[in-house]
């Protein structure tokens, strides 16, 4: 196993929930004109975050955040304040090692048996963020997961600020932050161990 917890935190300041409502506000505004190649670019980090979790390969998943990434599930269905309200999951880099290291322990009742999940991914849009390195994608989400006999679907729509890197690869781009805006943020949900 390549993860383990840490003894520290990341410290969340107010810098930092200042970017996260900055990131936020991009995502739900209005997009630039279309880019087709950025959008077929950004499709395959995606498509390939998708298959590292739907083949349960968190510690490849994990490598794929940068070391200042958030990963966020806000409760309230129009984003929220993450300062004031309650999440469903908040986790800096940090706590995704917790995460994951967690569920790796084979110990976590609520995934024993593990889920099995598929993720759709479509309506894809892509554009360049304030500097050069930085891109910002919303896309649609059908998540089917089936465990212990009992299948559901969460739908909703991803948020990803990626950080490129010099001759950016699909392979090189990280993810600084990924919010998962569930449709249903705001009703109860039992079982939300998955990684979204």
């Amino acid at each position: 196993m390549t993860s383990r917890p840490t003894p520290t935190s990341a410290h969340w300041d107010l810098d930092s929930y200042e970017r996260l409502a900055r990131d936020v506000a991009s995502l739900r505004g209005r997009t630039p004109e279309p880019d087709t190649a950025l959008r077929a670019f950004a499709e395959s980090v995606l498509y390939r975050e998708a298959r590292l979790l739907d083949d349960g390969d968190l510690e490849s998943w994990l490598s794929l955040m940068t070391a200042d990434s958030l990963y966020w599930i806000p409760s309230n269905p129009t984003g929220g304040d993450p300062m004031n309200e309650v999440s469903l999951a908040f986790d800096d880099h940090r706590r995704l090692i917790d995460r994951v290291y967690w569920l790796r322990t084979g110990l976590v009742s609520a995934q024993l048996p593990p889920s099995r999940t598929r993720r759709l991914i479509s309506n894809v849009e892509a554009w360049i963020g304030p500097d050069d390195t930085t891109v910002y994608v919303r896309s649609n989400f059908l998540l089917h997961e089936f465990r212990a006999g009992r299948q559901r679907i969460l739908s909703g729509w991803y948020g990803h600020v990626l950080t490129l890197a010099p001759n950016p690869t699909v392979d090189s781009t990280l993810i600084r932050t990924k919010v998962i805006f569930l449709t249903d943020s705001d009703h109860g949900h039992d079982n939300l161990t998955i990684v979204f």
